[in-house]
């Protein structure tokens, strides 16, 4: 039976939901033939074991660009600890602006999607990747000789920072901030399904939040972080009848709103009984965080959307049954927003504004959001007649509405 499946007969968990109208590209084997990323766009595409695929990125002198790509292994695929997918963007002399992996790592070796991004800063008294002209983003897999050699499927994303109006502000990371995990939520726990990838992410708020999950599903879910903010999560595992032991059960990463790797909860080995795991203290979003040294903290480094994504190891399936878990995710949000550092430029991914709250508080992913846009869009169009717009935008808000309640079931 494949690794993507939980039992003979019984469907695989739904596959990683890409964003719609990517654009299909084909990484180079040479930055002499690499294709351009545009900023802002989202691209497919597909890296096989030992592949080193290069697409070209054109910078000017003021803008921090970040690129990030999300691999998504086959659900039968086989993996090891050591499998990962590499980011680099690297200037015209073969230099790294910056680089970074993730792995699956020994403690939960099973396939799920894994991202991870590279950036050009804009640094003072830097010396390299500061110059206007083109980069070169290189995306590389590394797998073990045993692992399954199918292609993983990609998705590149290429975002920018703009500059800030007034540089020459703090140029050194926070060094001590609260690390008590703050008193949980009230109200009890609420029903919100999750996502089946960033696009489609189910935002949530502060509060603790039950879904349920498939053995070899991957949840996503979106939390609204702004500047001077503290994100704390924990995740709990129900229990089950029957008996057993599966090492590396759960496995929960954060990702920043570039979609770089914050960090991983530790592992979660499932025994029946419930399980909890929690990812580790993290400083509040802060501008200057980006100049620290600690890998994780420095990617708290700007406000928006704050990724999580929670897998549950197929092996639980096998050993424990064919059925779908309890999940209980504990979000808190602490401190009062601040002012950001000042762009000179629209904020874009990078703010947390009134509609992401509101998309968070209920409970909406990427599609419902662009609905949303979609039916204001409507509203606001000239040339409508009174009662043909009436009836639009009812349809569309009755849409809406029966798409959250079915995501809102348990």
């Amino acid at each position: 039976m494949g690794i993507g499946q939980v039992a003979s007969g019984v469907a695989a968990p739904a596959p990683y939901a890409f964003q719609p109208g990517a654009r299909p590209i084909s990484g180079a084997a040479t930055t002499s033939d690499a294709r351009p990323l545009e900023a802002g766009a989202t691209y497919r595409d597909s890296v096989g074991p030992g592949d080193r695929l290069t697409y070209r990125v054109d910078l000017d002198a003021t803008t921090n660009a970040y690129v990030s790509a999300v691999a998504v292994p086959p659900a039968a695929a086989k993996v090891a600890y050591g499998d990962k997918i590499k980011v680099s963007l690297q200037n015209r002399q073969g230099n790294d602006c910056s680089s970074n992996d993730a792995q699956f790592g020994a403690a939960a070796q099973f396939p799920r999607p894994l991202a991870a991004y590279a950036y050009r800063m804009i640094e003072k008294g830097a010396y390299s990747c500061q110059e206007a002209g083109p980069y070169f983003v290189v995306v590389e897999r590394v797998s073990d000789e045993g692992s399954t050699v199918t292609p993983w499927a990609l998705e590149i994303r290429h975002v920018q920072e703009p500059a800030v109006k007034a540089p020459g502000g703090p140029t050194a990371a926070p060094s001590v901030w609260p690390s008590a995990s703050p008193v949980p939520a009230a109200g009890g726990p609420r029903a919100r399904a999750g996502g089946a990838g960033f696009y489609d992410a189910t935002g949530l708020t502060r509060g603790e939040w039950t879904a349920r999950i498939e053995p070899g599903a991957s949840l996503f879910f979106r939390v609204p972080v702004d500047w001077g903010q503290q994100l704390f999560v924990s995740a709990d595992l129900g229990s089950s009848s029957g008996q057993g032991f599966v090492s590396g059960a759960l496995a929960m990463s954060l990702y920043n709103p570039a979609r770089g790797l914050v960090g991983s909860s530790g592992s979660v080995s499932y025994d029946g009984r419930q399980k909890t795991t929690a990812l580790d203290p993290l400083p509040p979003v802060a501008y200057e965080n980006r100049f620290g040294s600690r890998t994780g903290d420095k990617e708290m480094r700007f406000a928006g959307w704050y990724y999580l994504r929670v897998s549950l190891n197929p092996e639980v399936g096998r050993t424990f049954g064919a059925k779908a878990y309890g999940l209980t995710l504990r979000v808190n949000i602490e401190g009062t927003a601040k002012s950001g550092p000042g762009y000179a430029g629209p904020a874009g991914d990078f703010t947390v504004d009134d509609g992401k709250l509101d998309e968070a508080s209920s409970g909406q992913g990427g599609p419902e959001a662009s609905a949303d846009s979609g039916t204001m869009a409507l509203v606001a169009a000239a040339g409508i007649g009174t009662g043909t717009l009436l009836v639009v935008w009812l349809a569309a808000w009755t849409l809406l509405a029966r798409r959250r309640a079915a995501r809102a079931a348990p």
